[in-house]
């Protein structure tokens, strides 16, 4: 894939334009360290010109029936489908993807299109006759324009998870991705005029969210922001909101997802970041992980057996390698805990494994994304759950037990917005809703869960009898 064939501009009206004020930036292959294209980055003039595209095509979106919007979603499904490999290798690029990942992204950006075909069917107002001499009713309506921001992580994910909700229930949308990879969103775009989306309904900007992201936050007219990305931003877009219009906010934030192995468990499927293990058989479990870990391909992406692809960029990378040197005394390092490199260039990290941490280590405390597992043991159920609690995280716990009983207590007992016992990955149910408890974010997303959080309820009072209400 040459540069001269990547799209690289904003999509706006369903065409793709140039910044109309604001410098490129360029793009670098993670896993070579090469060029791949100059990227255009929003500034004040391109998000308003979103943001009145939208307006324009909020009112004839609104009114048009589910059943003619219905196709679009399908169409757009299969689009999806049909150029998963262009996806990938745009993603591959821009970000390292490996194969097995794109491929598991693609079939869910896939099906959350699929699944929002109809869902929109299932809005619905209540009614009451308690008030004597009235019917009163609510009705379900949109805000109009409203905003997506997403993470670089997998984009193509919260992309539809952004957007699907958002035009379902009769918004127009601007999406903001990541300027780290914005070239499998910029495909999107495209797919999505093929399908038939009219003008107007999704708009896409990129750029770095301390500007374009801010100007998507403060702008008067965007009535709803959705963001995926860290505390620290979500935090910021809070405030924007507070300091504009009083915008509505979903935030999907930060995790430290725990996962909590006991010696019933079968190990071979009880990988995560930060692990609590019951002492009886940390050995063992150990010894597995570095099987596992030493039995993965690192490398260039571009190869379809690789298992384990570079960081996502420099910035990426040094960050986690931050982390690890300030974490790395906490505990015993068992494999791992360096940069390395392919051919000598590249933003890659060794696997790493660390055990025996502190609770209030940076290494448990702080979001990594990067190929390291901190593993811990405890002794019993009360020092599992309290240890996998102790974080202001909430966004996602496992369990792993063949105890039936036990599962359920701590289903019930850990504070996450989600709980898997004996699984992982969230996101392939995709009519579950998805969310965090404390700082790991505000309100749901995905499914029946998400319409609502893109809908304004009206109360109607309706008279038809003078009968005293009192």
């Amino acid at each position: 894939m040459s540069e001269q064939t990547i799209e690289t501009r904003l999509f706006i009206n369903n065409e793709f334009v140039p910044s109309q004020t604001e410098p490129t930036f360029p793009l670098y292959n993670p896993a070579t360290e090469q060029h791949v294209a100059d990227i255009h980055q929003a500034g004040s003039a391109d998000i308003d010109a979103a943001v009145a595209a939208a307006e324009q095509a909020f009112p004839a979106w609104r009114d048009t029936p589910i059943m003619k919007k219905a196709p679009l979603f399908g169409k757009l499904s299969q689009l999806i489908l049909r150029d998963a490999d262009e996806l990938w290798k745009l993603e591959r690029l821009a970000m390292g993807r490996t194969y097995g990942f794109s491929k598991f992204e693609i079939k869910v950006c896939s099906g959350i299109f699929a699944i929002h075909s109809t869902l929109a069917l299932n809005i619905a107002g209540s009614s009451s006759l308690n008030t004597p001499g009235m019917i009163t009713f609510t009705l379900k309506h949109p805000f109009g324009v409203v905003a997506g921001i997403i993470p670089w992580n997998a984009s193509l994910i919260m992309f539809a998870m952004k957007v699907a909700p958002a035009i379902a229930t009769g918004n127009c949308v601007i999406i903001k991705s990541s300027e780290k990879s914005p070239l499998g969103v910029l495909k999107l775009a495209k797919l999505i005029n093929e399908a038939g989306f009219p003008p107007g309904v999704v708009n896409i900007v990129t750029g770095a969210g301390p500007k374009a992201g801010s100007l998507i936050a403060h702008h008067m007219k965007i009535r709803k922001v959705a963001f995926t990305g860290s505390i620290a931003t979500g935090k910021r877009i809070l405030a924007a909101s507070a300091n504009s219009n009083l915008k509505k906010v979903t935030l999907e934030l930060g995790g430290k997802s725990p996962a909590i192995i006991f010696e019933d468990a079968d190990l071979d499927k009880a990988v995560h970041s930060r692990v609590f293990v019951q002492r009886s058989i940390a050995d063992a479990f150990t010894h597995k992980l570095v099987e596992l870990f030493n039995g993965r391909k690192m490398g260039n992406p571009e190869d379809k057996s690789i298992f384990q692809g570079p960081q996502g960029d420099r910035t990426q990378r040094d960050r986690i390698l931050s982390i690890l040197d300030r974490g790395l005394n906490d505990g015993k390092v068992i494999c791992g805990g360096r940069a390395s490199h392919i051919d000598k260039k590249g933003f890659f990290i060794e696997p790493t494994i660390i055990t025996d941490v502190a609770d209030d280590s940076v290494l448990m405390t702080e979001e990594i994304f990067g190929p390291v597992v901190i593993v811990n043991t405890f002794e019993t159920d009360e020092e599992a759950l309290f240890r996998a609690n102790n974080t202001e995280y909430g966004l996602y716990s496992s369990i792993y037990t063949r105890d039936v009983e036990r599962a359920l207590k701590f289903a019930k007992f850990l504070e996450a917005g989600a709980v898997g016992l004996n699984c992982s990955a969230p996101t392939q149910a995709l009519d579950m809703p998805v969310g965090g408890w404390k700082q790991s974010g505000i309100g749901r997303e995905m499914h029946l869960y998400a319409l609502e959080n893109y809908l304004e309820t009206k109360s109607v009072y309706m008279k038809y009898s003078d009968v005293d209400a009192h």
